[in-house]
């Protein structure tokens, strides 16, 4: 069963990939989906047997590298861990590619998009399965790979080949302090296994090494390259640049990479790493902080945004935020609670946003839509029902989740813990703004469309809704079902999987400070409702007496400008010296084309001596015999 839950998103790729015009287009991209469907349910299965009767397993598929007593194997891991990653990855793909066959029905090259998106599927699937750091980190590229083919998939397009490109280039710094992290592992510990690392780890807690002329503790130094590398697939701040101009490429990619998959794997790495992590409190306060700096610059940046795709895409990097933070206070299994209940609700936001883009005729622009919430019902549903779980709202999968990580930070207590939970609970307050002002100037107010007529607004297909309709369900649900499984006091699910040396408190926070975000989240709707609805000019006087803050927040705190400055433009004129001056008047100039100078020169020269004429050849003759005549007098 394991191996059919990962091969088959490879199978499918290839088959899409290879045969799909030869078997038919709607063929092969019903047969793509069946098959990632097939994967999803089995995934649903393992989740449950581990569950009801605890099961692991470790499935060899061949031994990749063999060097002396250094061995790797490719193998297929289940764990409480990777079970729950499976159901998360698989579910929500197998979702995304049948919403795809809606979303891209136009697009003259859907073979192309769905092979992608299953191997993107099946490089995850490799990740999140892996027993050692080897094989994660070939998913991690894999994944890095196709994030780069999906992006750029409307190459034609100049934005999206830059944004592809950023991707690339942001994430392959990240990388490079990953593969750090690796070398490190493998040079300290002999090992890539995690099995026999997490063992070894308590025995070199003590061990300091010179890095860049400074001691350092070697555990600590592990975490935070291996930290860096989350930091660029997660998209937390300094290395999240490349996430919003993701969002050029198809809004079903938008949805897989933002949802489930690619900027989820920073958090699985950094929780899988539990017992490693665990013994250097550095590197959880250094976790911390950047989550905890991400949640609030990306809320702040998502409240001015007006591309509808790119608000979604903020929120998500605020969540990853959430997630890291409470990565850094050790609620590991929390972060994980909230990586399966974002996933729903972000992945409706997303197909919700593709709903909207397609009713609007491709229109992405908040500002240019409004007064649409009778035409497009099931929509504008939709989308509510994934606001109000992002937002917190009671009982809804968000709630459960984000106010426990704002519980946890809370209940950690020290100076991270305290400011953790400030941070989250006004963090909470922002994404209320920015969720709710998407939803009222999309669905509300007057219809603001100049290019489009408000009768070609239309309600998407059955293949877009439906696919929707089931991640609303997971958006409702999903953090009732799991909350005491994932994170419940008694809770058994974990194992061995991921490693506590402190336990929490039994005890739960303040009444007081258990409704403070719950009931911020619920008062601000109306209040937002009539200052985005009923009377705009607050909001716009407000921006234009803080005009300032607001270019600010619209530039994204001049993170791209800055970046340009000190990285980009230098880099630019460095390469376009060294092409000058290098290749060009040296390479060049005194390589292939000089030496072809050089024999036109003679060339033209010895065409001279092809006269005709007798005595001009016996002249050459006389030349070339004394040349040789005197090289052997003298040699």
């Amino acid at each position: 069963m394991e191996y059919i839950i990962v091969f088959l998103p490879l199978i499918s790729s290839l088959i899409s990939g290879f045969f799909g015009k030869q078997i038919g287009i709607k063929f092969s991209q019903i047969l793509a989906s069946t098959l990632i469907a097939i994967s999803a349910i089995l995934s649903i299965i393992i989740l449950y047997l581990v569950l009801t009767e605890n099961y692991s397993n470790n499935k060899l598929i061949f031994n990749w590298v063999t060097s002396g007593n250094f061995n790797v194997n490719w193998s297929i891991n289940i764990d409480p861990l990777s079970s729950v990653m499976l159901v998360v990855v698989s579910l929500i793909s197998s979702l995304i590619h049948f919403y795809s066959i809606g979303y891209m029905e136009h697009d003259p090259h859907k073979p192309r998009f769905m092979a992608y998106l299953s191997l993107f599927t099946f490089s995850m699937l490799a990740l999140v399965t892996a027993d050692n750091f080897l094989q994660l980190f070939f998913g991690w590229e894999g994944v890095g790979l196709c994030s780069y083919l999906l992006i750029g998939f409307w190459y034609k397009k100049p934005a999206a080949n830059s944004a592809a490109i950023k991707a690339f280039i942001v994430n392959r710094v990240g990388d490079f302090g990953l593969a750090i992290g690796i070398f490190l592992i493998f040079f300290f510990y002999g090992t890539v296994n995690y099995d026999e690392v997490f063992q070894l780890t308590p025995q070199l807690i003590q061990n300091q090494i010179i890095f860049f002329g400074s001691e350092i503790n070697l555990i600590t130094l592990i975490c935070l390259m291996l930290f860096i590398g989350a930091m660029g697939k997660s998209a937390q701040i300094f290395l999240h640049t490349w996430l919003p101009d993701a969002m050029e490429g198809p809004t079903p990619v938008s949805a897989l990479i933002h949802a489930a998959t690619m900027v989820t794997a920073g958090v699985f790495l950094v929780v899988r790493c539990s017992p490693i992590f665990e013994y250097s409190q550095v590197a959880l306060n250094v976790v911390a902080v950047i989550g905890m700096l991400t949640a609030f610059f990306a809320a702040t940046v998502a409240l001015v945004q007006n591309d509808i795709k790119k608000i979604v895409a903020y929120s998500t990097c605020s969540q990853l935020g959430y997630m890291f933070f409470a990565v850094g206070v050790g609620a590991y299994h929390v972060a994980i609670f909230h990586l399966f209940t974002h996933a729903f609700f972000k992945a409706l936001l997303f197909l919700g946003s593709g709903c909207v883009i397609h009713s609007f005729s491709e229109e992405q622009d908040i500002r240019h839509m409004g007064g649409v919430w009778k035409k497009i019902p099931y929509t504008y549903i939709l989308m509510v029902i994934g606001t109000l779980a992002l937002t917190g709202f009671p009982f809804l999968s968000g709630y459960y989740s984000k106010d426990a990580i704002i519980e946890f930070a809370f209940l950690k207590g020290g100076i991270v813990g305290y400011s953790a939970a400030v941070v989250g609970i006004f963090t909470a307050l922002l994404t209320a703004i920015y969720s709710w002002r998407l939803i009222f100037k999309t669905f509300h107010g007057k219809y603001n469309n100049k290019k489009n007529n408000i009768t070609s607004v239309h309600e998407s297909s059955l293949f877009m809704l439906l696919p929707s309709s089931l991640l609303a369900v997971g958006a409702i649900l999903s953090g009732f079902l799991f909350k005491e499984i994932f994170i419940g006091p008694d809770t058994e699910f974990w194992n061995n999987s991921i490693l506590f040396l402190q336990n929490f408190h039994a005890d739960h926070p303040p009444l007081w400070f258990l409704i403070t975000t719950p009931l911020i989240v619920t008062l601000i709707i109306p209040i937002l409702y009539y200052l985005f609805v009923e009377d705009e000019k607050i909001i716009k006087n407000f921006v234009a007496n803080n005009q300032k803050i607001y270019n600010f927040l619209l530039n994204k705190w001049y993170f791209d400008e800055i970046y340009d400055f000190v990285f980009v433009q230098p880099v630019k004129k460095l390469g376009l010296f060294f092409w000058k001056s290098g290749d060009i008047n040296t390479i060049d100039r005194y390589g292939p084309d000089g030496l072809s100078k050089l024999v036109k020169i003679i060339s033209n020269k010895a065409v001279n001596f092809q006269s005709g004429y007798l005595y001009h050849y016996a002249f050459v003759m006389l030349i070339g015999f004394s040349i040789i005549l005197t090289y052997l007098i003298l040699y």
